[in-house]
């Protein structure tokens, strides 16, 4: 029997994603504010204006207080000898498994804003798609892309 070991997002991801869903957000503000003063003379009802921009803040607020905490909570992943178990989502849960011998490669990705706070994404690629576990460690994120290379290779050997 193979006892469960399960691995959670690093909390350091929260400021990550809360910094990038602000940034996304803003530019969406910015974007209706340009799009209000160019068409200002076609004169939309004022409830239109405040519906528009009392969906924007929601979404803002959302996205950037309340989605970042709940993806972390959700995402856990867990490492065998024979496959990678990732579990996630926030309103939808996906369970996937991904057997050893369809990994192709296995790569980790640093954007300017993981950098700067230490994390990495690691991409699990297979024939049919890319897996994504985002916001671990960086020094856990090469263990991890060693320890699923070294796996990979192993049970390809085996087959």
């Amino acid at each position: 029997m193979v006892s469960r070991l399960e691995y959670y997002i690093d909390e350091r991801a929260v400021k990550v994603w809360k910094i990038m869903a602000f940034l996304i957000n803003s530019f969406l503000v910015f974007t209706y504010g340009i799009i209000w003063v160019l068409f200002e003379g076609i004169r939309q009802p004022l409830l239109i204006q405040v519906g528009i921009f009392g969906v924007l803040c929601t979404i803002f607020i959302f996205t950037v207080f309340v989605l970042p905490k709940l993806r972390r909570q959700r995402w856990r992943y867990a490492v065998y000898a024979q496959e990678i178990d990732l579990h996630h989502g926030v309103f939808v849960t996906k369970k996937t498994l991904i057997p050893m011998v369809r990994v192709q490669h296995v790569d980790v990705r640093q954007g300017p804003i993981m950098r700067h706070y230490g994390l990495a994404s690691v991409d699990i690629t297979t024939a049919a798609t890319t897996h994504v576990i985002p916001a671990v460690a960086y020094e856990e994120a090469e263990r991890l892309r060693n320890q699923l290379s070294n796996l990979a290779r192993v049970a390809t050997e085996d087959v």
